[in-house]
């Protein structure tokens, strides 16, 4: 079957979408069913040698051709286009058979295509100029999708078709409602890691609702950063906090890791600088009923390490896990059921997110003396809690250049990490670990850099 056959029709000149043009008729044959009952077994014979059209957007069942059948309800197969109806070499063994006891018979049939039919990928290389070369940016299939938002970043030699790309994702994907194109990049001109855009399809309004691990999250895409490519890499680190641990989430946004992980009885201290982030941050932690294990803070990065770090050697807090008893009102339980067991939230962070790859791996420096000067609580007395416990686990993630093996990429994370704590990181480390997340950009990739902070940086004097 040659593909061209069903390819759309081209038209290199359309700027607005006219979705009449995108009409094909494709010559093929039909297998005329002379019997209803006789549908279901030729169908699946013709299926099982080949005969049938190959394409799973086409319908093979069909109104019979003729208009009169059709009416009284007659039914046909649509066939391969390289079977030729008044061909028989054309015809397999099997439709031969069909045909010559009498069940069927086959007969032309204009296949009708129209542009429900043709996909997103295929209008918009129907209408976009391909690349004049080789390595130019390709047409645009990708997108982000957010709650009902769709988000492109259109390169700027796509700028004059970007409305009718718009439409025609949002005519292929039923959840797009709205589509919005990135007017800048994510984070060079806010700290907060927002973007301006334009609305290109669908109406101004970006409060999403968006779910990820089994929770639920909602916030205003225009207003937080939110990037739905990351969701392997908040279920990676969510697979490595325990029940009972207490995680510092330095740069938290609206929770896609404190969250989940308060779903897990993690204790969490969540942060976030931008003041929306941490009101989504609060709602999402109330709407997810995590609020017994996560808390939400509105705080500079560099300073909530430090500040959260202290509070927790001096925070008493325990949570009763009760079991889960079904009882109705008229019948209410006699007595209050024992608790299966207590959590009680660690006086010391186990684990330290820093999702910040612009910048977090400049709050890295903070963790110098993080526990040799805590007002009110020796250095003894901390270093007694480590006594049965590991020092924290750092996950800062952080941004550099692509290779093929990631080498020097590794080392130079690591000059850093080891620059800004005054001590040496290397890859080859036990528990160094440079986890490459993914790629952002032709000659961009993001990393996961996880190290156990050194006893000798947390206490050391300074």
């Amino acid at each position: 079957m040659a593909d061209d056959m069903f390819a759309p029709p081209v038209n290199r000149a359309m700027k607005v979408l006219d979705r009449s043009f995108f009409q094909k008729t494709v010559p093929a044959s039909a297998a005329r069913i002379f019997k209803p009952q006789d549908i279901a077994r030729c169908r699946k014979a013709l299926q099982l040698s080949g005969d049938t059209l190959p394409n799973n957007r086409i319908q093979p069942v069909r109104p019979d051709p003729d208009a009169e059948r059709a009416q009284r309800g007659g039914k046909c197969l649509v066939l391969r286009p390289e079977i030729v109806h008044d061909d028989r070499t054309t015809w397999s063994p099997r439709l031969r058979d069909l045909e010559h006891d009498g069940t069927l018979g086959v007969v032309p049939y204009q296949l009708h295509l129209d542009y429900d039919y043709f996909t997103y990928a295929e209008i918009t290389a129907a209408t976009i100029p391909p690349p004049e070369k080789k390595n130019d940016d390709e047409i645009p299939q990708g997108f982000t999708l957010a709650g009902h938002v769709a988000h492109l970043n259109l390169r700027e030699r796509y700028w004059p078709y970007k409305h009718l790309i718009a439409q025609v994702l949002a005519d292929k994907n039923p959840m797009v409602k709205t589509v919005i194109n990135k007017l800048d990049t994510v984070g060079a001109e806010n700290a907060f890691r927002t973007f301006q855009y334009e609305v290109l399809v669908g109406e101004d309004d970006l409060n999403v609702e968006v779910h990820e691990q089994g929770c639920t999250f909602r916030f205003d895409f225009a207003k937080v950063y939110w990037n739905t490519r990351l969701h392997t890499e908040h279920e990676r680190l969510c697979a490595v906090f325990a029940e009972g641990e207490a995680v510092c989430d330095v740069t938290a946004g609206v929770g896609p890791f404190a969250v989940p992980a308060g779903k897990k009885r993690v204790f969490v201290w969540a942060n976030d600088l931008n003041p929306e982030s941490y009101k989504s941050l609060a709602n999402n932690i109330k709407l997810n009923k995590v609020d017994s294990y996560v808390r939400a803070f509105n705080a500079d990065g560099t300073d909530f390490i430090r500040t959260a770090s202290h509070e927790l050697l001096n925070t008493q807090y325990a949570v009763d896990i009760m079991p889960k008893i079904k009882f109705s009102r008229s019948n209410p339980p006699k007595t209050k059921p024992s608790p299966l067991k207590t959590l009680t939230q660690p006086r010391v962070f186990s684990h330290y997110v820093m999702n910040l790859p612009a910048s977090g791996i400049n709050f890295v420096s903070s963790f110098i003396g993080l526990y040799a000067n805590v007002p009110g609580v020796p250095a003894s007395e901390i270093k007694a809690l480590f006594r049965d416990r590991k020092m924290p686990m750092v996950h800062v993630h952080c941004f550099s250049t692509k290779s093929d093996d990631n080498v020097k990429e590794k080392d130079e994370i690591c000059a850093e990490l080891s620059r800004q704590l005054a001590y040496t990181i290397t890859p080859d480390m036990d528990e160094v670990d440079i986890y490459d997340v993914r790629d952002v950009a032709p000659k961009k990739r993001m990393f996961c850099a996880t190290f156990r902070l050194p006893e000798e940086v947390a206490f050391r004097e300074v």
